[in-house]
This record gives structure tokens, C-alpha cells and sequence, in this order.
């Protein structure tokens, strides 16, 4: 029966890339297939239609094996990584409880924030008091300013527990995070307190302290290649810095750990790990560390906080999964789930509980634990592999070549890079270029968001440092920032715009720009009031009225525009703002006509809803 099924195969004869793109080119019917079907990204290569086996004939990223130097396919031979959530309380022996709580419910690494009053023995006894520190892998954060310290302390209780060579974790001794954030140097030698970090954890060998968290690039709005290129221009800041004061390859990159961020771009956000330490691999080698295993990237995956949302924000769920989905396929170390209403205030029990069962659906439903790096081979992700490393690799030759990360950062070209992308993104989100579902696109009209809105809390470090910002730090606002505050605005307004619809003529053209009207304006959280049609404009001009209308947005087709509007507009007489819904070829001699407002697919959605509530809000 194998056999039979094997030779069905022969029916089909093979079919040349040549004969597909003479096929396709054929149903174009003259259009240009570059431009309609090549996708030009922001990363700054081509993506094709299709791909075939030639197109990775050459690559040299299908020769490894998981396990095997450059490590594209994985540092391991398998894909079990660790599930981690950051606990987040007012005390040690309140964080103490959660993590308790979050170990027996299956999480197997935690994150924690140590403010600088409890760096004490006694306080990390609390905070550690009946974890089994070698059955899970701990990791801390705190002001840079006192990593040595508490790495020190943390170094004792390991000792005490007699735990030096099982323990597994990291402290996260950041001190770009000031300039990053701020815009303002670290005051202190960066190299020389990183020489102490070192020198803290000598006994503790699997203790990563020398942070890369390009995370926070990602949540500023960096593209993929961006936030690569600058992770491995960091990571190779850490190499330079401390190798020149003569610590061997081996002891400094054995100590780094990534921490990255993961966005919604499902396929390259995958190739974008394999890239990674394919990358990493090669710049460590570039050093001689005695040991291959030296070469392997650590790399712990966080989902985005920039694309997350205030409004519909259960959608930040489906978000977050398939952002997890990306970095468990390709197979990270260990990853946080943000979770879904981190956005307005601090996570509960209930939205902790759910990012936590997001990574266990992965894992138990899903089975993607099971397989190591299935993309391998496919077509598609080993080219995304290989353009996505070119285009970070041009990045990163430049930061080296301008003086390293530390100089740039300090110069604020790596921010001004970052928040310039980050405009671009917001630009794509104001046209709907790009779609954040809930905000931009399909809006529940009716939802009221700023009653859950928290204040946020004061920096967790504990230290009273003042890092105002002078303008050259990393762009904060989230992709649907602006859109949230046209929301906002409009549910603190003594009043509520009212949109109706005046739908006549056309049947199909009337209906789905009538739907396409209601979600361009529910973006800004106006009531809708929508109408199957009417027979007569002086019959819809009337009900707009007698509904107490601010905008009347006529939808109708192209063709019955060039009569309609005129009449709709003098029969509505200034009484509520009028809006013609498309870009009819009659546009100019309905501008000609006094009509000024029109809604379509090219229009500038953010900047049209401002105008429109800078009008209309009380």
C-alpha cells in the first residue's frame, strides 16, 4: 500500500518556478507582480509569493542539527522551555506567597523585583523561604546601582543551600536602562562595576548577570532587524568591554543573557530567534572562547507590550498567544506572557493565572515542547532566517563602526533610530496599514474603558534617582496610545457624538459603506446610529434630525454621489457636520459644492477623528 501511495507522486509532473510565474502573471492580466504580490517589509527586504527548495539551495542554515554550532536550529536537543512569571508585590513575604502559589500552579522559573531597602540577607530568606532553588530558575531585577549588592547576598543563600552548581537564573544588571529610558548616562564606570557583577558570581557558574534586554526596543517600536541588530551590538559591548580587562571569552559570555521581545509578525518573529543565535554564535567566536557551548546564546522571550490595547482588551490574549506560539517554536529558553490588561493596571490573579495557562496550552495541549525547531527546512522561515540576520547584520557593523552600543546609546542615535521606527509604526496605525483589532479596526462602540484605568506606580528599584527624561529616550507610547486617548477624550466629554448613517440608493454599496462608516468613527468611541436606507434624502435628513445628529455621513454609491450629496448637504444646512462616505470621482466638484468631509480607505484615520472631536467635544 506504501508503495501505491509513493508512486501516485509520478502523475503529477514537476512544474518549474518559471511555469508558475508565467501562470500567475497570466491571471494578472498585465498588473506588475512585484508590485501586487511582493511584500516590501519594514525590515527592509522582499517577501515572495512562494518559495520553492532552490531558494534555499545555498543557504548554510540547513546543514546544522539542533544542538550544533551556529546554533540556528537551537542550543538544545530538545524544546522544553521554562515558564516564567514576574511576581509582582509590596513585600518580600507577599512575593514569597504568590511564587509559592505560582510553582504549585506549574510555572517552573520566576521573575522578581528587588527594591534596594530589601537587599538583606533576611529579606532574600523571606522572599526564598521553601523554594527549592534548584528545581526552578530564579531570576532578579533591581537598580543597576545595586546589582553587585545583591548579588552578593544572593551568592551567600545559594552557598548556605549548597546550591553553587545546580542553581539556575540571572540577575538583570542593565545599566544602559538609564540612557535607554531616560536619555542620560549611567553615572558610574559601566565596565567596572560589570567586572564586580563577574567577579560576585565566580563560585555560582550558571548565575547570567550581564543583561541584553532588547525587549525594551521592541516595546519602544523597534522592527525586528532593529531590535536584532542592536541586541547583538550590546551583547557585543559586554564582550569587548570586559575582555579588554581580562576576562576570557568563555567567562564573559557565559554570563550574558538575552531578553528579547516578541511582536505580532508570527513567521519572522520565529526566524528572528533562529537568526539570533545563528549571529551571536559567530561574533562569540570571533573572541576564541576555548569552548564551543560558550557560544550559545541565552535567550529568554517576552510577548509585546506595544501592540497591547485598553479597549477590547481580551484581545491582547490572542496577541500574546501567537506571539508565545513564535517563540516556542523557535525555540527559546524561557518565556513571560505578559498578560492582557497589563496596559491600565497592575495584573490580578485572574489575568496572571490566564498567561500562565497560555505557555501550558503550548506545552500540554498543543504538544509544541515535543519537536525541536519544526520551522527547520521549511522554505519560507530559512530564507526569512537568512534575510532577516543580513539586514541585523548591516545594523550591527554600523553601530560598531560609529564607536559600539555604549556610544551610540549615550549619543541617543540607537533611541532616535528606535522612536523614529516607532513613528512610522504609528503613522501605519493611524491609516490602518497596520491593524490592531479593537482600536483601529472593529471597535466595540459601546465599551467604556477609563473606569478600569489605574495610576501607575512609582519605580520599583526603590531608589529616589531623578531620571527625567531630556528627550533622547525611548519612545513609551504603546501603538494604540493615540487612538485610546481620542476614546478617552471622548467619554470624559459632557457629550457623545452621534454619527448617523444615511444610507439611500445602492443596496450592496449603501451597507458596507455604512459598516465601513461605523467602525471609522466608532474609533473615537461616537455613538453609531445606523439605518437600513431611505427613500428620499429629505426623509434621511429629517430622521438625522430628529435623532439630534452631529455628523450625517451619506453612503451610497460612486455614481449616485454626484447627485445625492449636493442635495443631502443643502438639505442638512450646517446643522451637523456632513460627511460623504468614499473617494468618488466627483469628488472635486463636491469639494466645489462647499462639501469638505470624506471617509474612505486612504484616509488618515487618527488625524480625521481629532478634527472631528476638536469640534465636537465639550
Amino acid at each position: 500500500m506504501a508503495e501505491k501511495k509513493e508512486k501516485l507522486f509520478d502523475q503529477f509532473p514537476a512544474v518549474s518556478t518559471e511555469e508558475w510565474r508565467a501562470k500567475v502573471d497570466a491571471d494578472l492580466k498585465g498588473v506588475p507582480f512585484e508590485k501586487k504580490l511582493v511584500w516590501r517589509t519594514n525590515e527592509g527586504f522582499n517577501v515572495q509569493p512562494m518559495y520553492r527548495a532552490e531558494d534555499i539551495a545555498d543557504l548554510k542554515t540547513t546543514d546544522s542539527l539542533p544542538g550544533e554550532y551556529p546554533y540556528v536550529r537551537g542550543t538544545r536537543t530538545d524544546n522544553e522551555w521554562l515558564t516564567r512569571q514576574e511576581i509582582i508585590a509590596a513585600t518580600p513575604a507577599e512575593a514569597n506567597a504568590k511564587a509559592l502559589d505560582a510553582l504549585e500552579k506549574g510555572v517552573n522559573s520566576l521573575g522578581f523585583t528587588i527594591s534596594k531597602e530589601d537587599i538583606t540577607p533576611e529579606s532574600i530568606a523571606t522572599l526564598l523561604n521553601g523554594i527549592v532553588i534548584e528545581a526552578v530558575e530564579l531570576n532578579f531585577k533591581t537598580c543597576p546601582r545595586h546589582s553587585v549588592e545583591l548579588a552578593r547576598v544572593l551568592v551567600d543563600y545559594i552557598k548556605k543551600a549548597g546550591a553553587e552548581k545546580t542553581f539556575r537564573g540571572s540577575i538583570d544588571f542593565n545599566p544602559f536602562r538609564r540612557a535607554l529610558k531616560h536619555g542620560t548616562e549611567f553615572p558610574g564606570d559601566i565596565a567596572a562595576l560589570a567586572m564586580e557583577m563577574v567577579e560576585a558570581v565566580k563560585d555560582v557558574p550558571a548565575m547570567r548577570v550581564l543583561a541584553v534586554d532588547s525587549v525594551m526596543l521592541s516595546n519602544a517600536g523597534a522592527y525586528i532587524t532593529q531590535e536584532l541588530g542592536c541586541a547583538l551590538a550590546w551583547g557585543a559591548e559586554w564582550l569587548t568591554a570586559l575582555t579588554d580587562k581580562g576576562l576570557t571569552a568563555d567567562e564573559v559570555a557565559q554570563r550574558v543573557k538575552f531578553n528579547m521581545g516578541v511582536s505580532s509578525n508570527y513567521f519572522m518573529e520565529l526566524a528572528k530567534f533562529r537568526a539570533a543565535r545563528m549571529l551571536w554564535a559567530q561574533i562569540v567566536e570571533q573572541y576564541k572562547p576555548a569552548s564551543k557551548d560558550s557560544c550559545k546564546m541565552m535567550a529568554h522571550a517576552v510577548t509585546s507590550e506595544f501592540n497591547q490595547t485598553i479597549y477590547d482588551a481580551h484581545v491582547n490574549l490572542l496577541r500574546s498567544q501567537t506571539e508565545a506560539m513564535s517563540a516556542a517554536l523557535a525555540g527559546v529558553d524561557s518565556i513571560t506572557v505578559t498578560p492582557f490588561d497589563t496596559p491600565y493596571k497592575t495584573p490580578d490573579a485572574f489575568s496572571e493565572r490566564i498567561a500562565r495557562n497560555q505557555q501550558f496550552l503550548l506545552k500540554e495541549e498543543s504538544h509544541l515542547d515535543k519537536v525541536v525547531d519544526p520551522a527547520g527546512g521549511s522554505y519560507y522561515v530559512e530564507t526569512l532566517t537568512a534575510s532577516i540576520a543580513a539586514e541585523a547584520w548591516k545594523l550591527f557593523l554600523d553601530i560598531e563602526d560609529k564607536g559600539g552600543f555604549l556610544a551610540e546609546v549615550n549619543n541617543g542615535d540607537i533611541q532616535a533610530a528606535v522612536n523614529a521606527s516607532a513613528e512610522k509604526r504609528h503613522a501605519d496605525v493611524a491609516r490602518r496599514k497596520e491593524s490592531l483589532l479593537g482600536t483601529n479596526q472593529f471597535p466595540n462602540f459601546n465599551e467604556m474603558a477609563a473606569g478600569k484605568i489605574e495610576k501607575e506606580g512609582a519605580c520599583s528599584c526603590g531608589c529616589s534617582h531623578d531620571d527625567k527624561d531630556n528627550g533622547k529616550g525611548l519612545s513609551a507610547k504603546r501603538a494604540a496610545s493615540d487612538f485610546e486617548a481620542l476614546r478617552l477624550a471622548t467619554e470624559h466629554a459632557a457629550n457623545r457624538p452621534k454619527v448617523f448613517m444615511l444610507t439611500i440608493g445602492n443596496l450592496a454599496m449603501r451597507l458596507a459603506r455604512s459598516q465601513f462608516s461605523a467602525n471609522f468613527f466608532g474609533c473615537a468611541g461616537y455613538e453609531i446610529i445606523d439605518n437600513l436606507g431611505f427613500n428620499t434624502v429629505d426623509e434621511g435628513i429629517k430622521a438625522a434630525l430628529d435623532k439630534q445628529a452631529d455628523i450625517v455621513v451619506l453612503c451610497s454609491s460612486d455614481d449616485e454621489y454626484a447627485t445625492l450629496a449636493p442635495e443631502a448637504f443643502k438639505a442638512l444646512d450646517g446643522r451637523a457636520e456632513f460627511v460623504v462616505a468614499g473617494a468618488p470621482a466627483c469628488t472635486d466638484e463636491l469639494k466645489a459644492a462647499g462639501i469638505e468631509n470624506f471617509i474612505h480607505v486612504r484616509s488618515n484615520v487618527l488625524e480625521t477623528l481629532q478634527a472631528f472631536n476638536a469640534k465636537l467635544l465639550k
